[in-house]
């Protein structure tokens, strides 16, 4: 058995890691084992030059979320339950000023980047990739001193697998109740980490089965805690189902496709040739939606549609009479919550986000989802005047049409997709440095936020995360017991 030393970072003892015996080759598993196949052979040189311009914005993007996230109660619980636990000191908990082992750092992390719903979304399954796959690999390359190319190598690996995956349990998966960040995250995760720790296809399967079944999350918890855990539940059970399988650890290598297996027991609709297929662009990691809203990607459309009718006609809460909103039927269990009691349930109804939009109150502000206007009188008034109609002919979550009815007997339409993904990336990349400085910069001061800023534009050329996760690292978050 041979030993091989894991890479110390900055203040922790590198550790021999026993290597497991030889094993036997598995057999053909077809669609897992495709898959499996896919993700090893990925390398740096085999990004695109535009992917790898997208690898850059999705961890942009994470880190504005995640350092405003880590001040969420949920990311303090998560933090603080992790101080009392205790344990090896490998990998950075963003915003609250301490190490924990790289499993309790990506279960942290990933509930903070999903904490204010305000990351990226790709709807090939529904869900938020960057939530779950940042928090494993940066983690992870933390603890194993792996280089920017080698984060951007498995982040490129574990995103297309994990859409390819989603595309091929999609629809019916998420249409039954499950929320596909939870559940497929957790094989982005693994099959990210499973590239890092550069395991070949046999292995890669297996951390794809042990993946499978851990990959839990119900779309019935929105509106509360338990949806950003699923986050972090998925980035951390797919990191640790990446590393058992470089032990030697064993699980089916059809777990996806076998008899009583993920795709059977977690959606009506299986098609595994839809994995094999290419989306439209090339690339799933093309077709990646950053959010502009902190609320449910669900409402994004609406809302840009009637913020598009306040500013083109000079539109006044009282001049509205009556308010439709046409979505897609899916959005029920989704971001239909009719009258929602806090900020957080504020973030998933169609009818309070766009009483928002017509009253000028602005989305992009996280402060704007608090419970106290939640309950604003002159808002909920507003809000008593939305309709919501769910038909199906309205396609995806990323498509709505809001009417305005106004008390001179105007009406006033407006439809709107957000599922197209900004071709510019010039324009991309300025907007989320804008995102990044309206969210993350309060909470990192001027010089550290330049920092981030530049280590991130040349990602691939860092030989370790060590400096940029340090950036991150912030101080003892109050209210924490130390």
């Amino acid at each position: 058995m041979s030993i091989r030393v894991a890479t110390a970072t900055a203040g922790v003892p590198a550790r021999p890691t026993l290597m497991p015996p030889a094993k036997a080759t598995t057999r053909d598993t077809r669609f897992t084992r495709a898959l499996a196949d896919q993700n090893a052979a990925w390398t740096f040189e085999s990004i695109p030059a535009d992917a790898r311009i997208l690898v850059r914005h999705c961890l942009l993007d994470w880190i504005a979320v995640t350092v405003a996230g880590a001040q969420e109660p949920v990311a303090h619980m998560l933090a603080e339950e992790a101080r009392e636990q205790g344990g090896f000191p490998q990998s950075t908990v963003v915003g609250h000023g301490f190490a924990a082992s790289s499993r309790q750092a990506a279960l942290i992390n990933g509930a903070a980047s999903h904490a204010l719903d305000f990351d990226d979304v790709n709807m090939a399954f529904t869900g938020h990739p960057s939530a779950v796959l940042v928090p494993a690999l940066l983690a992870l390359a933390e603890a194993r001193g792996a280089s920017g190319a080698q984060f951007m190598t498995a982040f490129m690996a574990g995103y297309e697998t994990l859409c390819r995956i989603g595309a091929a349990v999609s629809p019916g998966h998420y249409a039954l109740g499950f929320h596909s960040t939870g559940t497929i995250g957790t094989f982005g995760a693994a099959a990210a980490c499973a590239r890092l720790l550069e395991l070949d296809s046999d292995d890669t399967a297996v951390a794809l089965g042990i993946a499978a079944t851990q990959a839990a999350g119900l779309k019935s918890m929105f509106g509360t805690m338990c949806k950003p855990l699923h986050a972090g539940k998925a980035s951390a059970d797919g990191m640790m189902a990446a590393q058992l399988a470089a032990r030697g650890f064993t699980s089916r290598s059809d777990a996806i496709e076998a008899f009583q297996g993920f795709a059977a027991t977690h959606g009506p609709d299986f098609d595994p040739a839809a994995a094999p297929r290419q989306p439209a662009s090339g690339l799933y990691v093309r077709d990646n939606l950053f959010k502009y809203h902190a609320a449910c990607y669900g409402t994004h459309a609406a809302i840009e549609a009637a913020r598009h009718l306040r500013a083109h006609n000079n539109l006044q809460q009282g001049q509205v009479r009556r308010v439709t909103v046409r979505a897609a039927a899916g959005s029920e269990g989704v971001c239909n919550i009719p009258t929602p009691a806090t900020g957080l349930e504020a973030k998933f109804s169609l009818r309070h986000v766009v009483a928002m939009a017509l009253a000028g109150v602005d989305t992009a502000n996280m402060a704007n989802f608090s419970d106290e206007l939640t309950h604003d009188p002159a808002l909920g008034a507003l809000r008593d005047r939305v309709h919501v109609e769910l038909v199906r002919d309205c396609g995806a979550l990323t498509l709505s049409e809001v009417v305005v009815e106004t008390v001179d007997d105007r009406i006033l339409r407006r439809r709107h997709d957000c599922g197209v993904p900004m071709a510019d990336l010039g324009v991309q990349e300025a907007r989320l440095q804008a995102k990044f400085g309206g969210i993350a910069r309060a909470l990192l001061d001027q010089e550290s936020g330049d920092e981030v800023l530049e280590l991130i534009g040349r990602l691939e050329e860092l030989p370790d995360l060590s400096p940029l996760a340090g950036l991150l690292a912030g101080h003892p978050a109050r209210g924490l017991r130390h």
